[in-house]
C-alpha cells in the first residue's frame, strides 16, 4: 500500500507545528480500530458490512498487508482484541474469532458469544472494548432520536465476561456512545455521547462523560448537557437527578472515538490529554465538526478543548472530503485515525 495512493488532499489538513499526517492503510468505510499485541490493526465497518485486518510488517508507518476477516455481517462496527481472539460486534450479536492471527489469510469461523441485544439498527452499531476488569464493554444506543423505552437496555452501557456470561447494565441515559477509554491513572471509564437532533443548530451539546462508578444515569432522554431540559420529556425528571458531563462539545459535532494520549512521541504537554474524533454534523444549517479535538487534562479534570486537526471540511463551500471516526495509539506513540468517508486510516506522527 504505497503512501497516499488514494490521492487525498492531505496538504489541506491543519496540524500544530512539527506534526505530520500520512496514509497508514486504505480500508473502505473504516470505522472502529483495535490493535493486537503483535501490531495487527483490526477495522470494523458500518456500511460495508465487513471486518478487515491490516499489518505494517517493516515498521515504516504504512500497512503493506490487508486481509478480509469476514463479510455479510450487519453493521460490524465494533472490534476488540483479547487473549489472542478477535471480538466483533454486530447490531444484536457479539462474535469471537479464536486465535485469529494463526492464519489471517484463512480466518477461523466465528463463535457466537452473545445474541440478546436488540435488533433495531437506529444507533444500533456498536463500539466495544475490554476494560481493566477484563470485561467486554458494549453500548446500546437509543432506537430513535428522542424517546423513552420500556426496555432498560436501550440508551445504556453494558458489560459482560469474555464468554458472554454475566451481561449487566453499568450506565443509563447514554443516547449513543461510539467511543470510550479508561483514564490511565484512575481507571475510570470516559466516553463520548452524541446529543439529540431537532433542537436547532446550537442545542443541545454533545458530551464527554466520566463514569465514576457503575449505576449512574447520564440524563437521556430527560436532560441534555447539564442543564437543558428536553422539550418533550424534561418535565418528568429534573437535571439535578443526573450525572453532569465533564466537557460539553458544540452541538452536532458528533464526537465518536477518543483516547487518552500516553505515548512518548508527541510533546510532553500532550501526555494525559484526550484526542477526540468529531465525525461532523449531518442536519445542521451550517456544517460543524469534521476534525480532531484535544481535550486538555489536569489530573482527572478536563480544563479546556481546542482543535488539534482540521481541514476535512471546506467551510466556505460547505463540503467535506473526510470524516474521522476512531483514534488508536500505536506503540511508537503515533496515533491512527480512521475515516469512513475517505476510506482510509491516517497516521499522525511528530518530529
Amino acid at each position: 500500500m504505497p503512501d497516499n495512493t488514494s490521492g487525498l488532499p492531505l496538504n489541506k489538513l491543519n496540524l500544530p507545528p512539527g506534526f505530520r499526517v500520512s496514509i497508514y492503510a486504505e480500508v473502505k468505510n473504516a470505522r472502529s480500530i483495535a490493535m493486537s499485541p503483535s501490531g495487527v490493526v483490526y477495522v470494523g465497518n458500518r456500511r460495508a458490512d465487513k471486518v478487515y485486518a491490516v499489518r505494517d510488517n517493516d515498521g515504516d508507518g504504512m500497512a503493506e498487508e490487508k486481509y478480509e476477516v469476514d463479510s455479510d455481517l450487519k453493521m460490524p462496527n465494533g472490534v476488540a482484541f483479547n487473549n489472542g481472539d478477535l471480538y466483533v460486534a454486530e447490531v444484536s450479536k457479539v462474535w469471537r474469532y479464536r486465535d485469529i492471527e494463526n492464519d489471517l489469510s484463512n480466518p477461523p469461523e466465528p463463535e457466537l458469544v452473545y445474541d440478546e441485544y436488540p435488533t433495531e439498527s437506529h444507533h444500533g452499531w456498536k463500539y466495544i472494548a475490554f476494560g481493566p476488569d477484563g470485561k467486554l464493554y458494549v453500548p446500546v444506543g437509543a432506537p430513535c432520536n428522542i424517546c423513552e423505552s420500556d426496555d432498560a437496555v436501550f440508551a445504556s452501557l453494558t458489560r459482560m465476561n469474555r464468554d458472554g456470561s454475566g451481561m449487566e447494565i453499568v450506565a443509563e441515559g447514554v443516547r449513543n456512545t461510539v467511543g470510550f477509554a479508561w483514564h490511565p491513572d484512575t481507571g475510570e471509564l470516559w466516553f463520548t455521547d452524541n446529543g439529540r437532533d431537532m433542537m436547532g443548530d446550537n442545542y443541545p451539546p454533545c458530551e464527554l462523560n466520566r463514569m465514576r462508578q457503575t449505576g449512574l444515569h447520564f440524563g437521556y432522554p430527560y436532560c441534555h448537557g447539564s442543564d437543558i431540559a428536553d422539550p418533550e420529556f424534561g418535565h418528568k425528571r429534573p437535571c439535578t437527578d443526573f450525572e453532569r458531563p465533564v466537557w460539553k462539545f458544540e452541538a452536532h459535532t458528533a464526537p465518536l472515538g477518543m483516547k487518552f494520549y500516553t505515548g512518548d512521541m508527541f510533546p510532553e504537554e500532550y501526555k494525559g490529554d484526550v484526542i477526540v474524533a468529531q465525525h461532523g454534523s449531518w442536519n445542521r444549517s451550517k456544517k460543524i465538526g469534521y476534525r480532531l479535538m484535544r481535550v486538555h487534562m489536569e489530573g482527572n479534570r478536563a480544563i479546556k478543548a481546542d482543535v488539534f486537526l482540521d481541514g476535512w471540511l471546506d467551510d466556505s463551500a460547505q463540503d467535506q472530503w473526510g470524516r474521522p471516526v476512531d483514534v488508536l495509539e500505536m506503540p511508537d506513540g503515533s496515533i491512527l485515525v480512521s475515516d469512513d468517508y475517505a476510506n482510509v486510516i491516517y497516521r499522525i506522527s511528530y518530529g
